[in-house]
């Protein structure tokens, strides 16, 4: 079985599997701040995103995107730190929010979380601690020590009180990479220098000491060794012994010269160092002594990150291949290793006490025996107390200790025993009884007091017993800790503290007898019993059953009592309970009525026997509670009627419980009963409810007791708010009945709900002595006609009179109407008429008399009314009918009055006389109407003289129409008679304008010519010679330029762009020429009649500045450039220098364009003039005027044309502008294609760009310029982002030797780069392969390996490319290498060193092939390198398939101390086929490993006396084992006789008995198979026939066949004996056969098929 290791190895997530690019795992992307989180920085694409690893949930990674350069997650929550440059941030994942934020003055190289709030910043200078609580800022804790100048800072460590800091740093030096560390101490300020890789801080109590010590330990690998040092920093704590410095030495395997530490995690817990190294060896020390408790190699490549792994107390890190390991101690394996295999016992105590682990209980047992015996009782005591899970803390120590005498004088060695326990920790229940008694005893109880705060007693129910004989209060406390419920609860009882008992019961869950307690405190305190019991009911579900508590109350007779506490019990009134609420409301109702109404009144409980109740209720006079609770009818009505024992407001609200049916049956019961006392009451039901029980059958109700009291007021309740025609009759009848005339009068003026008729005929049947409600319902509804007619014949005419003068004296015509109906005298109703002073509507009564053609009835009225100054307008209306009928000089009143209605008085004119109709129509305005008049009557003059004065023009529109059948006639009037009237310029404005819209231009010009050419009064009016000259632009254009020659008053400018509208381009010309508007009309010739000779003729005539900028707008849009820029210098006009330019540019001629843009600058010193112009002169090649300009002041953008001139090829003028304007960059490119190289190299320089310096660069390089492409390449080769690009150029041409001149000059230059060395590299590969050994040699370190490594192998540079791999750490790559191309990689030095390191440990054996293949004679010196890594077994069965034993005989020899078999088996081998018998005996008597194969060889040989002899050796030896192996490896070989008695002499029959048993078992089965045979062949000889066989006399041919009636052969039985031979006995039991010849035929045939 293979060796058990002391630590546990796990590997908890292999990064790539979920997601992580192999790329991004590094120390500069990945961090690991805890055992928590993984934080991966990685960029997909352009964008940036941070991984993070929850490692709780590892297969769920988090990506979110930032543009940050790192990234660290908190160690304890989701909180992550992000740092970009100077700006560091923190964020919430969670909360989703920042957290912080800061910018530092300098950049931080290195930052780490440190605790849960503070993240530890380094820079190049210093170091800070930025805390998370509140707005804190950076705070700087120290210095950088100058030792750690030049280093890459790889951890910072602080101790637990922040006291002590450490920054660790490695740089590469002297071939070897060296650790520099500063230490620093908080407290004294100082800090000191030391040299190592890797530290950390721990604390832990030493030894016996009370207090912890800050431990120091950090761990070196220098050119001497290694070593891990360990100190106590700081002052020790009081009282505690110095910690001793230790320093041990860190074992490095000669494979691993280059190894060193890179990471320390000490583990609190266990006490122990996790110490892992480069090439990813994990050491693990005890952090008190030093010791190495073990090493080896957990992973073959480097883990670059690690953190404490708090779950398991060990070490977890991350390798670069993205696996997430850890390291920890393996609990049950760590004592047993240290104790067999590392031999020290002692220091396996240390931990096993330390860690209270097992494995080491022989070790205390054996330990604490040897001292009790000695004497030593409190060394093995601390021994027993001290050992792990408490293996010695047992009865049986505590009785050895007993069994001890006490010396005089001296504390007894159980107490010291005790004593010792105390200190360090509880004691357990054996021994706290033990302890406890004789303190008792002794009567020191504030011992066991004290003991039992410090929690240093297991309590038990025992020690409670124990305690309790002498205090109880003690006792109970014991109880408590001990869990033991029922004496708890005792202990309560009997102290009185009732309360606590279901407390307590609750919290552990404990169900006493509650009811037995609850009769023991009523027996002795009743009010304590009563609050015990709602201690009971406290909970949702009572503690103990409520009927046994109340049954517990009544006994005690307690009604008042139990009436609280099951007012407190029943309180949630569940269903369940309906039993308990019955007894609480009987018990009350039978001892305290008033107590059971309060109960019932607060509707707590809704599941008790409410019949009963209810009973119980009205026996004891509770009326209200028994209504509340009955259900049947009758008992509700036999109730209902005491209404003076009931509330009537409870009452009504009872009756909205029960059903219609219900309600109205108590109702008829209430009535019956009492209808005096009881109607009050009736009538608030009925109102309140009548929407349920149906205001019919209340109505009905009421009047079938003829209650018209309990109606009336039930519906005066009501009536306002119903919308029932019957309520409100009945009502109306009800009040009649009653005597309320009022209410009658007031309904029937409110209500607009009743029927009018059904109420008007009631009203008159009923003969009321007041008709003023029979008025009222009259007038509302218009029955005014039947009101008259009734008043006028029951004689009533005064109501006539008040109600049209009181009433509504509105109503007068109507009223008038119906008395001129019934033939009532004139003088009566003028009498009534004039009697009413009310208002009314005139035009009613006019027509009501109107209708009855007996309107001058109302001439002394109407003229009494106007005599009074009345101006209504149907007063007018009525005298104008008057006097139009009597002919009483109407036109006069139709003219004069002002307030009669022109419309009416019109419309009633028109057939009477028309000609009043247009008076009347013309006073109003009734511009329809009169029109409709006028045309009906022809009297179109009159029309024509209405339209001229009217002025509008919507009214011309209309009778202007084509539809109007009369405009002609109306025209002629308006031209002859009305226009030639008016003397109103107004007038003619407004006919002119309707004439235009109505579109009749020959009449209006007619119109128009008679008006302004006749030397009228209008002849010099603007606006008629405007509409003249406009209306023939329209009609009639043949005489438009006679009347602009003929007018001189007319709008020339609208006129003139009226006319160019309409196209009269000459006309429009002329006006502007006429009225010198020169601008316009060169404008016309230009734009209209576009014809520029004669607009430059007309412009030599004018000579005005713009008119020639006009013109040279105009020749610019054509395209005649010389000619417009000749007309801008004459208009001096530079406005439009844009145009200009653009045009000219677009022509070219650039030398009429000079002498525009100088007339230009001497108008405007305008940037773009002075631009265009440098630019002019570079394009007529006028250098020397452009370099006079540019030398000048001037505000041209000289960079812009420039840049214009360069791209259009005019380098000399661009060298001139770009010399001018120091554009370096420029003026190189532009000297480059000048062919200036020496030039344009100098300008770069001075521009120093990139982009200037490639330019010069290639340029030089197609001019074959190499000497100065060489000086700009320096500059551009240090920036890697280029160099790819100039490489490419060189080599698509062909120059590699300058280009490999380039960069071996390069590579001195200060910033070179990885690129440089990696480039020149794989340039090597490919023209010069000689150099390239040499260059890797030097700078392999600065290469990018990889890449060359492929073009090493793409050059087939194996030598190369193995030791690329050697020094990328690629040793099975670099092994492959060299194996697959010996001849041009091998070395043997070279080879034996890698194959160490290779991580495929097949690899060893492929390498045993190849020596054999290519270097047999060498096969033992690399076996020599081999041997510790060589599975020695696979090695020796390969050389053996091989047939090469004797080669590696020296192997052999050196391995064969392992007393490996097969190697013992192989030497012996080839020692014996050397026939080297002494060192065959040699090797046998000194490695005995081969019985195994000796067994199995002897089996094989099948010789008896062989396996015999192996035996008995085996017994000699005493190899007893062996002897019973190989009694089964050589069972068919052994005789059972030998065996029995060798196995009887030597004592070991148990050995042998399997071996017998097994003979013995093979014996019986074969006898039993025998005596089976035997049976068998009896009952066959037994059933064969008796006769002779028939003789014949020849016998057949056939019988002399050989076998043929022969014997069977002799050996058949021997075979099948299995093997345990047949002597002559077994021959002779066989029986003869009988002859051929008995029974030929059945007899054949049987022996036949039996062959």
């Amino acid at each position: 079985m293979s060796q058990q290791i002391p630590i546990k190895f796990q590997e908890h997530v292999q990064l790539q599997n979920v997601g992580i690019n192999a790329a991004n795992i590094g120390f500069a992307t990945l961090s690991m701040q805890s055992d928590k989180f993984i934080c991966v920085r990685e960029k997909v694409g352009d964008t940036s995103q941070v991984v993070i690893i929850d490692m709780a949930t590892p297969n769920s990674p988090i990506r979110r995107p930032i543009s940050a350069e790192s990234a660290i997650m908190n160690p304890a929550s989701k909180v992550i730190a992000l740092r970009a440059g100077k700006t560091l941030q923190i964020f919430n994942f969670e909360m989703k929010s920042r957290m912080k934020a800061h910018t530092m003055n300098e950049d931080v190289t290195f930052w780490k979380w440190i605790s849960v709030n503070t993240v530890a910043l380094v820079t190049e200078t210093a170091v800070y601690h930025w805390s998370m609580e509140g707005d804190s800022l950076p705070e700087k804790m120290f210095d950088r020590h100058a030792t750690l100048n030049g280093c890459q800072i790889i951890n910072y460590r602080v101790d637990a009180a922040m006291k002590w800091l450490l920054l660790v740093g490695i740089a590469a030096q002297q071939n070897r990479v060296v650790g520099a560390m500063q230490l620093y101490s908080t407290e004294r300020k100082v800090s000191q220098p030391i040299e190592g890789h890797a530290a950390a801080f721990t604390s832990m109590k030493i030894g016996e000491n009370q207090q912890p010590s800050t431990l120091f330990s950090f761990a070196v690998r220098n050119a001497t060794g290694g070593k891990l040092h360990i100190i106590e920093v700081g002052t020790p704590a009081q009282g505690n012994q110095p910690f001793q410095k230790k320093a041990v030495d860190v074992f490095f395997p000669p494979e691993a010269q280059n190894d060193f530490p890179v990471a320390m995690e000490i583990s609190e817990k266990h006490g122990l160092i996790y110490l892992i190294t480069k090439y990813g060896y994990v050491h693990m020390y005890d952090s008190e002594t030093g010791t190495c408790i073990y090493m080896n190699r957990i992973s073959s490549d480097t883990i670059f990150v690690t953190a404490p792994h708090n779950s398991t107390g060990g070490i977890i890190g991350v390798n670069r291949k993205g696996q997430v390991l850890s390291v920890s101690m393996d609990s049950e394996n760590v004592i047993p290793y240290i104790t067999n295999v590392l031999q020290n016992p002692d220091l396996a105590l240390k931990i096993s006490v330390r860690c209270n682990l097992g494995g080491a209980e022989d070790l205390f047992v054996r330990k604490f025996t040897n001292l009790f015996n000695q004497g030593n009782f409190s060394e093995a005591a601390k021994v027993a107390a001290n050992a792990p899970k408490g293996i010695l803390r047992t009865p049986q120590t505590i009785q050895k200790f007993q069994q001890v005498p006490t010396q005089p004088g001296s504390t007894p060695p159980l107490l010291q025993y005790f004593g010792i326990l105390l200190e360090q920790s509880q004691l357990n229940k054996f021994e706290s009884l033990e302890l406890c008694r004789p303190v008792l005893q002794q009567g020191r109880k504030q011992l066991l007091e004290k003991w039992l705060k410090e929690e240093k007693l297991e309590c038990s129910e025992e020690l409670g017993d124990l305690v309790k004989q002498a205090d109880p209060t003690m006792a109970l406390s014991v109880y408590l800790r001990a869990n033991v419920p029922h004496k708890v609860v005792q202990c309560f009882a009997e102290t009185g503290q009732y309360q606590k008992i279901v407390l307590y019961s609750k919290k552990v869950n404990y169900q006493p007898d509650y009811i037995f307690l609850l009769r023991g405190i009523m027996r002795m305190n009743a009010d304590q019993g009563a609050q015990f019991a709602k201690l009971l009911i406290e909970d949702d579900e009572p503690l103990a059953e409520l009927n046994l508590v109340v049954d517990v109350f009544m006994e005690a007779n307690m009604v008042q009592q139990c009436t609280s506490f099951l007012l407190d019990a029943l309180k949630n009134n569940r269903e369940s309970e309906g039993s308990l609420q019955t007894r609480l409301l009987e018990m009350n109702l039978m001892s305290a009525p008033q107590v059971a109404d309060a109960i019932l009144g607060k509707h707590m409980f809704t599941h008790f026997d409410q019949a009963h109740v209810a009973q119980l209720c009205e026996n004891a006079g509770l009326l209200q509670r028994a209504l509340e609770l009955y259900t049947d009818i009758y008992d509700i009505k036999r109730a209902v009627v005491h209404t003076h024992m009931l509330n009537p407001e409870w009452l009504v609200t009872y009756f909205g419980s029960l059903s219609v049916e219900d309600s109205m049956e108590c109702l008829k019961a209430m009535l019956q009963a009492n209808l005096r006392q009881n109607l009050q009451v009736c009538v608030q039901i009925a109102t309140k409810y009548h929407e349920q029980l149906s205001t019919e059958a209340l109505i009905e109700l009421f009047e079938g007791f003829k209650c018209f009291e309990g109606l009336f007021y039930f519906l005066s309740s009501i009536v306002n708010f119903s919308q029932d025609a019957e309520v409100h009759f009945k009502y109306i009848q009800a009040a009649c009945k009653t005597g309320q005339i009022k209410e009658v009068e007031r309904i029937c003026r409110e209500s607009n709900c009743y029927n009018a008729e059904s109420v008007k005929n009631f009203l008159k049947d009923a003969k009321l002595t007041d008709q003023l409600p029979l008025i009222i319902v009259c007038d509302r509804f218009d029955f005014v006609h039947d009101l008259v007619l009734y008043l006028y014949r029951n004689n009533l005419q005064k109501y006539i009179e008040i109600y049209v003068q009181k009433v509504n004296p509105g109503r007068l015509p109507v009223v008038v109407g119906g008395l001129l109906d019934v033939d009532c005298g004139e003088d009566i109703i003028k009498s009534l008429i004039m009697s009413v002073r009310g208002q009314f509507d005139t035009n009613e009564l006019v027509a009501e008399v109107e209708k009855r053609n007996r309107l001058k009835l109302l001439l002394p009225w109407l003229e009494a009314r106007i005599h009074d100054g009345s101006t209504e307008s149907a007063t007018h209306n009525a005298l104008a009918k008057i006097y139009i009928d009597s002919n009483n000089n109407p036109e006069r009143f139709l003219r004069e009055n002002q307030y009669y209605d022109s419309l009416v008085v019109g419309k009633y004119c028109e057939k009477r006389d028309p000609h009043l109709a247009c008076v009347s129509y013309e006073r109003g305005l009734c511009d329809d109407e009169l029109i409709k008049v006028c045309n009906e009557n022809s009297l179109f003059k009159s029309e024509a003289r209405y339209l001229v004065k009217r002025r509008e023009p919507d009214l011309w529109a209309k009778v202007l129409t084509e539809e109007n059948e009369y405009r002609r006639q109306l025209i002629d009037q308006v031209v002859q008679t009305a226009l030639s009237e008016t003397q109103d310029a107004d007038d003619v404005s407004v006919t002119v304008k309707a004439f235009m819209t109505a579109n009749l231009p020959n009449e209006l010009i007619e119109l128009l010519e008679k008006i302004v050419l006749d030397n009228s009064v209008f002849s010099d009016h603007r606006n008629l010679q405007n509409l003249l000259i406009l209306t023939a632009i329209k009609a009639d254009r043949s005489r438009v330029m006679e009347y602009i020659n003929r007018l001189d008053n007319y709008d020339a400018p609208d006129i003139a762009n009226i006319a160019i509208t309409n196209e009269l381009y000459e006309e429009a010309f002329a006006i502007f020429k006429k009225f010198e508007v020169n601008t316009s009309a060169i404008q016309v010739l230009i734009e209209n009649v576009q014809n520029l000779d004669r607009a430059y003729e007309f412009a030599e005539r004018c000579n005005e500045p713009a008119v020639w900028s006009l013109l040279a707008k105009a020749q610019l849009d054509a395209l005649l450039i010389k000619e417009a820029i000749d007309s801008y210098i004459k208009a001096e006009d530079p406005s439009t220098y844009m145009d200009v330019v653009d045009a000219a540019g677009k022509s070219g001629n650039y030398e009429d364009l000079v002498r525009y843009l100088q007339m230009a600058r001497k108008n405007a010193r305008d940037p773009y003039v002075e631009t265009e112009l440098i630019y002019a002169y570079a394009k007529t090649n006028r250098l020397a005027e452009l370099e006079e300009f540019i030398s000048g002041p001037n505000h041209a953008q000289i960079q812009q044309v420039g840049d214009r001139c360069y791209d259009d090829k005019l380098y000399e003028a661009a060298k001139l502008l770009y010399n001018n304007v120091s554009n370096f960059a420029r003026l190189a490119s532009t000297l480059v294609h000048l062919g200036e190289y020496q030039a344009a190299v100098d300008g770069a320089r001075k521009a120093n760009s990139t982009r200037t310096w490639k330019e010069v660069c290639f340029a030089c390089i197609d001019g074959q310029e190499f000497r100065l492409a060489q000086m700009c390449g320096l500059h551009i080769v240090v920036h890697a982002d280029e160099l790819e690009e100039l490489i490419n150029y060189y080599q698509d041409r062909g120059y590699f030797e300058e280009l490999m001149t380039l960069l071996e000059a390069a590579l001195g230059l200060e910033r070179a780069h990885m690129g440089m060395f990696t480039e020149l590299a794989i340039l090597y590969s490919k023209y010069k392969p000689s150099k390239m050994r040499e260059h890797l040699e030097l700078f392999w370190s600065r290469v990018n390996i990889p890449k060359v490594l492929r073009a090493a192998e793409q050059a087939h540079l194996w030598p190369e490319l193995v030791f690329l791999y050697d020094k990328y750490e690629e040793f099975d790559n670099a092994i492959l290498t060299m194996m697959a191309h010996p001849v041009e990689s091998w070395r043997e030095s070279m080879f034996k060193d890698i194959i160490t390191k290779v991580a495929n440990i097949e690899l060893y054996y492929k390498s045993l092939q190849f020596y054999l293949d290519f270097k047999p004679m060498l096969l033992n010196d690399l076996l020599v390198v081999l041997t510790p890594r060589l599975d020695h077994t696979r090695a020796v069965n390969y050389f053996t398939k091989a047939k090469h034993l004797h080669l590696v005989k020296p192997y052999l020899r050196s391995v064969q101390n392992n007393n490996n078999k097969t190697v013992n088996e192989a030497l012996n081998n080839v020692l014996i086929e050397e026939e080297d018998y002494n060192g065959l005996r040699t090797s046998i008597d000194a490695y005995d490993n081969l019985d195994n194969d000796a067994m199995q060889y002897t089996s094989e040989s099948r010789k008896q006396d062989l396996a015999e002899s192996l035996i008995a050796w085996f017994l000699e030896n005493d190899y007893y084992e062996c002897f019973g192996s190989c009694l089964f490896v050589c069972y068919d070989l052994l005789r059972p006789d030998v065996i029995l008695e060798l196995s009887w002499r030597h004592n070991i029959l148990d050995y042998a008995m399997p071996f017998l048993i097994q003979v013995m078992r093979e014996y019986i089965s074969k006898v039993d198979k025998l005596a089976i045979s035997e049976e068998e062949r009896k009952v066959v000889e037994e059933t064969a026939p008796d006769t002779q066989p028939i003789v014949f006399d020849k016998q057949l041919m056939i019988t002399a066949g050989p076998g043929m009636g022969m014997a069977p052969n002799p050996q058949a039985p021997q075979q099948m004996m299995g093997g345990m031979g047949a002597g002559p006995g077994m021959m002779m039991n066989m029986q003869p056969q009988p002859p051929f010849g008995a029974g030929v035929g059945a007899g054949f045939g049987g022996g036949f098929n039996s062959m």
